[in-house]
């Protein structure tokens, strides 16, 4: 098994999403921006991003969905997540011990996720326009002039 991009990183991070926006839910689109945000926070003008701004990373939408879906079958089996069903489908949800969970990490890594996490749900997702905010990751060129998604905003 891969470690990298698998469903255990992917479940943990977006265990952090859920736990901070808790108990809002979130569906799988928001937590596929919202992961990529959390990552590239830098491009979007927020703190310093976690990942490398390395050239064709748009591309990690195309993947990341699949892997999410996975990893939140994970968190829901382990009881860190739900599903929650609501007028516009499926969100998910953490559970009490979600974020108990994501806070007995311990490692600078894990502090700086929780960081991401926070300002990522405080500070980017409200108004955040996600089909448009996925379009801005996905419509750059590699390499290309760097967005900071205010274009996904509506403030």
């Amino acid at each position: 098994m891969n470690p990298l991009n698998s469903p255990l990183e992917v479940g943990v991070r977006a265990l952090a999403l859920l736990s901070e926006s808790h108990p809002e839910p979130l569906d799988l689109a928001e937590l596929v921006l919202l992961d990529y945000a959390l990552l590239h926070s830098g491009e979007f003008s927020g703190p310093p991003s976690l990942h490398p701004d390395l050239p064709g990373r748009e591309g990690e939408l195309g993947m990341k969905r699949a892997v999410l879906e996975q990893a939140l079958l994970v968190l829901v089996r382990a009881g860190l997540a739900e599903i929650k069903a609501g007028p516009d489908g499926l969100a998910y949800l953490a559970t009490g011990q979600g974020p108990a969970f994501v806070d007995v990490l311990q490692s600078s890594y894990a502090e700086a996720l929780r960081q991401r996490a926070e300002w990522v749900v405080r500070e980017y997702a409200p108004g955040v326009d996600v089909r448009a905010g996925t379009h801005a990751v996905t419509g750059r060129r590699a390499g290309g002039p760097e967005s900071s998604g205010s274009e996904a905003r509506h403030d």
